[in-house]
């Protein structure tokens, strides 16, 4: 596949579902379905560029995942910990930009601060951008952006471009294609205001088993449709 046939920035967007039915089939504990999930985004990570993609967004926790177990959702924390702190300097030689999308309020505060210093250390790199969604709502984020507006005692109409550069991460491109693995065919309030004219990817494959085939799939899916945007043609 060359690169020539993708629009840039192409920007993939990916709902990492299946980590804990990966762990449930194998009969290990969850935890160790959400480190294998970790080694199927560095295969993703590592294939994207190749394929042309110049964004690639996760969806890694979402304010909804705070209702898991508390023992869960502190080995999750735990492995964001560790999974930062390993994983940056090797991404930094890779020219990978490192960014964040999402509330860091709530979360701990020894992880916020990883990710400021992840996001500080990669700032300048130039290859592939990866967005992480951690504690990231959709519907909160569009909230956000409506109470920023009404904070700045906004009095005139609001625009679509008011919203847009009130985002998590407004630098970045809306997504052209949404992936979401394990067979589940929803998005669960990931990047709604951004999804308005996503491609939609559904797969069976459960997230730890997805890899640069799986991903390459996709795109191609993806160079198969007609993007119209509400147009006749």
């Amino acid at each position: 596949m060359s690169e020539d046939v993708l629009p840039r920035p192409f920007h993939v967007a990916i709902i990492m579902d299946g980590n804990g039915r990966w762990a449930k089939k194998k009969r290990l504990p969850r935890l160790l379905g959400h480190r294998a999930g970790i080694r199927a985004l560095e295969r993703t990570v590592r294939a994207a560029e190749g394929l042309g993609i110049t964004h690639l967004s996760i969806y890694a926790f979402s304010t909804e995942n705070w209702k898991r177990p508390e023992t869960e959702i502190k080995g999750l924390m735990s492995l964001f910990r560790f999974s930062i702190r390993r994983k940056v300097d090797e991404i930094s030689r890779e020219n990978v930009r490192l960014r964040f999308a999402g509330k860091k309020e709530g979360l701990p505060g020894d992880v916020a601060g990883l990710m400021n210093w992840a996001e500080e250390k990669t700032a300048a790199n130039t290859g592939l951008t990866l967005v992480a969604c951690l504690n990231y709502g959709g519907r909160a984020e569009i909230v956000d952006c409506v109470n920023s507006l009404i904070a700045e005692g906004r009095t005139t109409p609001v625009m679509e471009e008011d919203i847009t550069g009130r985002m998590y991460a407004p630098e970045i491109p809306m997504p052209d294609l949404i992936i979401r693995t394990s067979g589940e065919q929803r998005l669960s309030n990931f990047w709604l205001w951004q999804c308005a004219y996503s491609e939609l990817y559904f797969t069976d494959v459960l997230w730890p088993d997805f890899g640069p085939e799986d991903l390459k799939r996709a795109v191609e899916h993806f160079l198969n449709r007609e993007r119209r945007y509400g147009a006749i043609k």
